[in-house]
C-alpha cells in the first residue's frame, strides 16, 4: 500500500482537496484532528505532556485543558518546539497503525507540517495543494474570523509555500485559476497505477 501525504500553509485548501480524494474511497488521515484526540487517548503522551507542562494541562477527567496549554506554547516557541517532539512522534506511529488497517491502493495522510516535522520520511509520495499567499490570507480571515497580522503569523510558522512545491511529488494549483477536481481525478489514476492497482 502506498502512503501519500498532503500538504500546504494554511488556507489553501488541502482538506478541501482531502474530501475529494475521499470522494473517490481514499481513506484520508487527518493529522491534526487525531494529534488532539492522541493527547487525550495516548496515555504515554499524556504522561509525557503532563511531566513538562504540569498536571494542570489536563482536566480531572482526563479531557485536555486546551487553553491552559495554547497559552504556555503559543507564547514560547521552545515550548511549542518541546510539545511537538512529544506528539508528532505519537501521531506518525498512530497514523502507521491507522494505515495498516485500510484495505485500499493507497491512504492519504492530511497535515500541515510534513516537512517541518520529519513525518514525510514515513510516507511514499507528498502532494503539496498551492494557493498564492493573498488568498490564502483571505480564506483564513474569513473562515477564522480572525485578522490579516493573525494569519501572517500562523504563516510564518510554516515552510515557505515556494520550498514546500518544490520537495513535492505533485502540486494541485487551488487559486481559483485551475479546476481542482480534474487535478484529483488526473493524480488519484496516477497512485492508483503507482500502487499497482
Amino acid at each position: 500500500m502506498l502512503k501519500v501525504g498532503i500538504t500546504g500553509g494554511i488556507g489553501s485548501g488541502k482538506s478541501t482537496v482531502s474530501k475529494i480524494f475521499e470522494l473517490l474511497g481514499v481513506p484520508v488521515y487527518y493529522a491534526d484532528e487525531r494529534a488532539k484526540d492522541i493527547l487525550v487517548r495516548d496515555a504515554a503522551l499524556a504522561a509525557q505532556v503532563k511531566a513538562h507542562f504540569g498536571e494542570e494541562v489536563y482536566f480531572p477527567d482526563g479531557t485536555l485543558n486546551r487553553k491552559h496549554l495554547a497559552n504556555i506554547v503559543f507564547n514560547d516557541k521552545a515550548q511549542l518546539d518541546v510539545l511537538n517532539s512529544f506528539v508528532h512522534p505519537a501521531t506518525i506511529r498512530d497514523s502507521d497503525n491507522w494505515a495498516q488497517q485500510q484495505n485500499t491502493p493507497y491512504v492519504l495522510k492530511e497535515a500541515a507540517l510534513l516537512f517541518e516535522t520529519e513525518s514525510f520520511h514515513h510516507l511514499d509520495k507528498i502532494i503539496a495543494v498551492f494557493a498564492p499567499q493573498p488568498l490564502r490570507v483571505h480564506r483564513v480571515m474569513k473562515r477564522d474570523n480572525v485578522t490579516r497580522n493573525e494569519v501572517l503569523a500562523r504563516m510564518y510558522k510554516q515552510i515557505d509555500e515556494t520550498i514546500k512545491m518544490r520537495l513535492a511529488d505533485y502540486v494541485i494549483r487551488n487559486d481559483e485559476q485551475h479546476m481542482v477536481i480534474p487535478q484529483v481525478l488526473e493524480l488519484h489514476q496516477t497512485l492508483l497505477t503507482l500502487a499497482g492497482a
